[in-house]
């Protein structure tokens, strides 16, 4: 199987830099969530160098002044699934900028300890 971020297309890209880039989640799970992965591919965060973790926390940066500015979130989660049993689906590396927003949920308090909405149905495995 081919990796899907291996292949994106230049117009899904929002912003990068030497080692990554950002882009929409095909399947957010809020307004706005954002991907951000390295440019090579690297399965799981503890195979990326550190190079590419820090230009990735660069384009989370960028990315939450870039969300600030089109929705105003009122809050943010930043997420990685890393293996099978973490819930990883694609494996290469990606970090989720989700924007939260007040009364997305009755009560946030514990953030991702809670399941967001899933505002769009994930898709089966083939």
């Amino acid at each position: 199987m081919t990796c899907p971020f291996c292949h994106l297309e230049k117009k899904q890209i929002l912003f990068e830099n030497e080692y990554a880039i950002a882009f929409y989640d095909k399947y957010p799970v809020q307004k706005g969530h954002l991907l951000v992965i390295p440019k090579n591919h690297v399965e799981t965060y503890f195979d990326a160098n550190d190079q590419q973790v820090a230009a990735i926390h660069q384009l989370i940066k960028q990315g939450k002044e870039m969300l600030d500015q089109k929705y105003a979130p009122d809050g943010y989660n930043i997420g990685i699934n890393v293996g099978y049993y973490g819930g990883q689906t694609v494996h290469h590396l990606h970090f989720h900028l989700i924007p939260r927003y007040k009364g997305d949920i009755d009560d946030p308090r514990g953030g991702i300890r809670k399941a967001i909405p899933n505002l769009v149905k994930y898709p089966a495995e083939n």
